[in-house]
């Protein structure tokens, strides 16, 4: 299916379909769509969510949030206009109730306890956070406690969760016939055996939520506890997680002094025995399937020899991976109204977290068996004061000044030991010392505290709610950074122009209810992509070495000191444009950003001498990143019982890397031309070969660099191989790096959509959220090996490749397909259940919900999903690689009451 045909669909899905949220007023529903950034809870996706992110997937332009797997306890990649950086440091912030911290921070706060989310993306919106809001912000703003009675409020769901699609390989059988009519030796044990079923089974989930609320004029408090249970599709796979979130504020002498103090945090215990996730999938989908799923009369599992790079599956589920992950965050907040229209804000936080992770690997995976226990520890104090003057003269004149200074240590400590040679399985990681040999390169420990200070001053001016002007400037401090650049200065400037506030616009109040120009320019910085100390030339333990008798540890500088090293710098320009009609029944925003970021902070290979060693780090490189946003909310139908709201977003964009060279003191520095990203791994790939996704100079960041494939030709035994193109011309097959190969494609998706649209009747609502990629490609590293029939007899293959028979595994484009597809997230249908008089005195609300997820995905792609990851630069950038989840719906009942 074409792109183009894709989008239309995309299109006709944004204008067509209904999607609802219960009991949602005009007003609220036109409030999203218009701050399409400042997202309330009535804006957030109504499926049964047990992760924050997960209630903003797609409602936002520009924001792209990918689960790195269908693991219950699979992390979510985000990217905020997309890659800015190679190094890293490419997460947005995250800001809970003013508290500075990360993705993984988000799961400390059960969804239902967010009162709003925030999205900064623009240079201008971010830089009053400096270097950390570099690749965007999100602010994420708790429930409070508000004056009236006490109220208590319960959330709960209760679900399962089931395979609906797996690999198509062949059964037991067809694997006979496909062996024995081709004269191979086959091993049959007589069985019949499914595999991928063999490690799936339904998984359970509940969760739970209860929160205490009240106050009066001068004070309120919130407490809430929540828990979530949740298990995989894949056997002895599990995430429980424990949250509890508290907070008061009280005001005193006379409204003078506003005191607010809160505390959260989780415990979340995650359970798994996919210990490496290309492997199980690997080993599920080809084992031998007529073997014997059980254990064999010695409690083992039989073996075949045929395969050395898969694992009996059901083997692979006897290993035992665990982690404990313990958050707590407090926090508190003076504010001081000093006069009429100049505030103090005194904050502080504190926060801890700790994971545990525990590892065992059985002597029937593992020669002789392994344990594995490690802790990391990390601990924030960060503090800040800030000024604010808010002013109001001769009514037309509104000017407010705001001056900060705050100030952030870390510390971040762990240590990890690994033991083997175990004679016995039973204990486990529980009991290390069972291991009779600790391995010295898997033992270790370490510390480190970088540290920042940070100024920045703030000026506001509006004329008449008309013209708006802003000016930042912000410096930022950090240790990490070479003696002569601990500092980064980034300045900012925005300006907008209210055009419907203008006396000549009053005669298109009738049908333009709002029109606002923006336009902004700013500077911010980047240090999330380099380790702590990487300026300064320090020791290490190296290697164990004999003296005499005995033996010891050597210490050695490893690596090239750069007292140079500085900010990695980005510097983007935004025009954007905010328009509201027909009595607010039609939205649209439109944003353009264009950014470059310099001095970028790359590892380069150098020759030694002169450099004492091969790497260093240094900031030389450049990368372009620039986009269009459209974001669109309509109302066509709103009575007192029927509502119908639709909201869509689209993200169009691209990014290209520029320069990776440049002059390092008295020496200039290339980067590498061709720098592999993503390659294959599996049984018959090697030399090289396997490289699909590159990282090439003046190319979109992450292009499939590959052999053209004209067709299939016979390799004259029946069978057939890949027939390859000679682009350079020179008679001669050279598959290497800049000979036959040639840029076919990017990686990551060129146009983003997210569609939702509501529709309510009486009490009943209906909700459907559709998603949506175009403009990438995907390579099928899965039917590449998994079609190639001199797997046989040590690797089962698909069921179509004996009809096929191709008989090669060299990677070219045949397998890259396009990777376009719309995807219906999930529907939710609910009722806000009416209520007697009588239950009226006690129960407040009761809502009752059916969610399911992941209902369907149209595309072209032949592999089990599309859905893989597009948008983080890494070794899995646009690869499906024998390592895809099976694909998996959610069913859910879900209750809200309200008491």
């Amino acid at each position: 299916m074409s792109t183009s045909r894709l989008t239309l669909i995309a299109l006709g899905l944004a204008l067509c379909c209904t999607a609802a949220q219960a009991q949602t007023t005009l007003r609220d529903s036109l409030k999203y769509s218009l701050d399409n950034k400042t997202i309330t809870e009535r804006g957030m996706n109504r499926e049964q969510v047990t992760n924050p992110l997960e209630a903003i997937n797609g409602r936002v332009a520009g924001l792209t949030i990918q689960k790195s797997n269908n693991g219950v306890a699979a992390m979510s990649a985000v990217r905020l206009r997309g890659t800015t950086s190679l190094t890293g440091g490419n997460d947005p912030l995250v800001i809970i109730d003013g508290v500075l911290g990360n993705l993984s921070t988000l799961s400390s706060i059960y969804p239902a306890d967010i009162e709003s989310f925030k999205i900064l993306s623009d240079a201008t919106e971010t830089a009053m956070y400096g270097s950390r809001g570099a690749s965007g912000v999100i602010e994420v703003t708790t429930k409070k406690g508000t004056a009236g009675a006490a109220r208590v409020s319960y959330n709960g769901s209760t679900g399962i969760t089931a395979v609906y699609k797996n690999l198509d390989m062949l059964g037991a059988d067809g694997y006979r016939e496909a062996c024995t009519s081709r004269g191979l030796m086959l091993i049959d044990k007589g069985y019949n055996t499914n595999w991928q079923k063999a490690i799936e089974h339904t998984g359970f989930q509940h969760d739970h939520h209860v929160a205490f609320s009240g106050g009066n004029t001068s004070n309120g408090y919130r407490v809430a506890l929540g828990y979530i249970d949740h298990e995989g599709v894949i056997v002895h796979e599990r995430m429980r997680n424990f949250t509890s979130n508290m907070s008061m504020h009280q005001s005193m002498f006379d409204n003078l002094l506003h005191i607010d103090v809160g505390m959260f945090g989780n415990i979340q215990k995650n359970a798994t025995a996919v210990y490496d996730q290309q492997n199980t999938f690997y080993s599920a989908a080809t084992w031998n399937p007529t073997y014997y799923k059980g254990r064999n009369a010695s409690g083992g599992y039989d073996g075949f020899t045929y395969a050395n790079q898969i694992t009996h599956p059901l083997a692979l589920m006897d290993s035992r991976t665990s982690d404990k992950a313990t958050h707590m965050t407090t926090h508190a907040k003076l504010t001081f109204d000093l006069l009429p229209g100049l505030k103090l804000d005194i904050f502080g936080a504190y926060s801890h977290n700790e994971t545990e992770r525990s590892q065992y690997l059985p002597t029937t995976i593992w020669a002789h068996g392994q344990a594995y226990r490690g802790t990391d520890k990390a601990e924030q104090l960060m503090g800040n004061i800030v000024l604010n003057c808010d002013k109001l003269l001769a009514t037309v004149h509104h000017i407010n000044l705001t001056a900060l200074a705050s100030a952030q240590r870390d510390t971040y400590t762990g240590f990890h030991t690994t033991t083997t040679n175990f004679s016995d399985n039973t204990l486990g990681y529980n009991s290390i010392q069972a291991g009779a040999l600790t391995l010295w390169e898997g033992t270790g420990s370490y510390k480190s505290q970088p540290t920042m200070a940070s100024v920045m001053g703030k000026a506001s001016y509006d004329y008449a709610s008309r013209y708006y002007l802003t000016a930042t400037l912000r410096a930022d401090g950090s240790s990490k950074f070479g003696d002569n650049h601990k500092w980064g200065y980034f300045p900012s400037v925005s300006a907008s122009w209210a055009v419907t506030r203008e006396p000549w616009m009053q005669g298109c109040a009738s049908w333009l209810a709002n029109l606002k120009l923006n336009v902004g320019y700013g500077w911010s910085g980047n240090q999330g992509g380099i380790d702590n100390y990487m300026s300064m030339n320090i020791m290490e333990p190296s290697a164990v070495v004999p003296v005499g008798q005995e033996a010891a540890v050597s210490m050695a500088s490893l690596r090239n000191a750069n007292p140079d090293l500085k900010w990695e710098t980005r510097k983007t320009v935004n025009l954007g444009l905010e328009a509201a009609l027909l009595e607010n029944r039609i939205i649209a925003t439109l944003a353009y950003y264009n950014s470059k970021t310099c001095d970028m902070l790359y590892m380069y290979d150098v020759s030694t001498p002169p450099f004492p060693y091969k790497n260093l780090l240094a900031n030389l490189g450049s990368m372009r990143n620039r986009g269009l946003e459209l974001s669109l909310g309509f109302t066509p139908v709103h009575t007192r019982d029927l509502e119908l709201n639709i909201n869509t977003n689209w993200t169009f964009q691209q990014t290209k890397l520029l320069s990776l060279s440049g002059k390092y003191g008295d020496y200039d520095i290339e980067g590498p031309t061709f720098k592999d990203i993503a390659s294959l791994n599996g049984a018959g790939f090697h030399g090289g070969y396997n490289h699909i996704v590159y990282q090439i100079v003046g190319q979109p960041l992450g292009v499939f660099y590959l052999p053209h494939c004209t067709g299939l030709k016979s390799n004259g035994k029946g069978g057939y191989t890949y027939e390859i193109a000679d682009l350079d011309g020179d008679h001669n097959i050279d598959i290497s790096n800049d000979k036959d190969r040639r840029v076919c494609g990017q990686a990551i998706p060129k146009v983003l959509m997210g569609t939702n649209v509501s529709l309510r009747y009486k009490l009943l609502d209906i909700s459907l959220q559709v998603n949506g990629a175009f403009g990438h490609k995907i390579y099928n590293g899965t039917a590449l090996t998994y079609m190639n029939m001199n797997s046989l007899p040590g690797y089962n293959v698909l069921a179509k490749a004996p009809a096929s028979n191709i008989m090669d595994q060299t990677a070219t484009d045949y397998w890259l397909e396009k990777g376009d597809y719309v995807n219906f997230d999930y529907l939710t249908i609910g009722i806000n259940v009416p209520l007697r008089e009588t239950a009226r005195k006690y129960v407040k609300s009761l809502r009752v919900a059916l969610t399911c997820n992941n209902l369907a995905t149209i595309t072209s792609y032949s592999g089990l999903t599309p859905m893989i990851n597009s948008s983080t630069v890494g070794s899995t950038l646009g690869l499906d690689d024998k390592n895809v989840y099976p694909l998996a719906r959610t069913y859910t009942l879900g209750v809200q009451l309200t008491f």
